[in-house]
């Protein structure tokens, strides 16, 4: 229903969000090799081998060993990334981009990359237990980026976000109006199309994981809800030393002109 353009929201601890360009570029590189540049017999096993088949890790069913290409718990992760088209990638990516980089400043660098694989292991596991004797391969950054919009949500609700409603009107909203729905409308499809061809098991395992890090994960005196202003770090206040009486009174005073003293 939206599609976040821009937030007005500053780094306030580190000066580049390394993971998260980092992660996008990943996404892209792997999406080149395995989607545009590659056959689709490359595709397809790559999908097969690194995508996450809850069949498989639960025992309903298995790979073919030609098939295998890491270990069926490793696809916990590996699915997130892999894109089946670029509009998946896109998606995907400006959600990433948009949201990522702040919830990476709250976090630190290294806490992010810890905090964005378990939002996707999390991801495919609400999916596996959703549809536990699904065939079909899991793939998509969507249930860590979920993780990550969960974050933001917690973090900078009051925050303004340029958001494309409709995918037509652009418009400046709080975080909370459009992350509330967006958030609100995962549960909604999970429970009256938990079954269809977009897992929303994943999304709502990443939204529950993202929520419930960001508390234990954030650093030391990083507010939830903007409750309060962090200074960042470059800024420093430094008192100024008050004028003795005697010498304010030798001062000459200056004439009013038109602009001030």
């Amino acid at each position: 229903m939206f599609i976040p353009l821009h937030d007005a929201n500053s780094l306030k601890y580190i000066k580049v969000q390394y993971v998260t360009i980092s992660l996008i570029a990943i996404n892209v590189v792997v999406w080149l090799v395995t989607g545009l540049a590659s056959t689709q017999a490359f595709s397809d096993a790559a999908v097969v081998g690194l995508g996450y088949i809850p069949a498989v890790v639960f025992d309903f069913a298995d790979l073919e060993p030609g098939l295998v290409l890491v270990p069926e718990n490793a696809t916990y992760i590996t699915y997130a990334f892999l894109h089946g088209d670029f509009m998946h990638l896109a998606s995907n990516m400006l959600f990433l981009w948009v949201f990522g980089d702040n919830v990476e400043d709250a976090l630190g660098h290294f806490r992010f990359l810890v905090f964005y694989l378990a939002c996707a292991a999390a991801g495919a596991l609400v999916h596996g237990l959703v549809q536990p004797s699904s065939e079909a391969p899991l793939i998509g950054a969507s249930g860590a980026v979920s993780g990550v919009v969960a974050a933001y949500f917690l973090l900078h609700p009051k925050v303004r976000v340029w958001v494309l409603v409709f995918f037509r009107i652009p418009l400046p909203l709080p975080a909370v109006i459009p992350l509330a729905f967006w958030i609100a409308q995962q549960f909604y499809m999970l429970a009256v199309d938990g079954d269809g061809s977009v897992s929303w098991g994943a999304h709502v395992g990443g939204i529950l994981a993202g929520a419930f890090l960001v508390l234990v994960l954030r650093r030391r005196g990083v507010p939830l809800f903007d409750r309060t202003i962090v200074t960042p770090k470059a800024v420093r206040h430094v008192e100024q030393s008050p004028v003795p009486a005697d010498d304010a009174a030798e001062r000459p005073s200056v004439p009013p002109t038109h602009w001030g003293r």
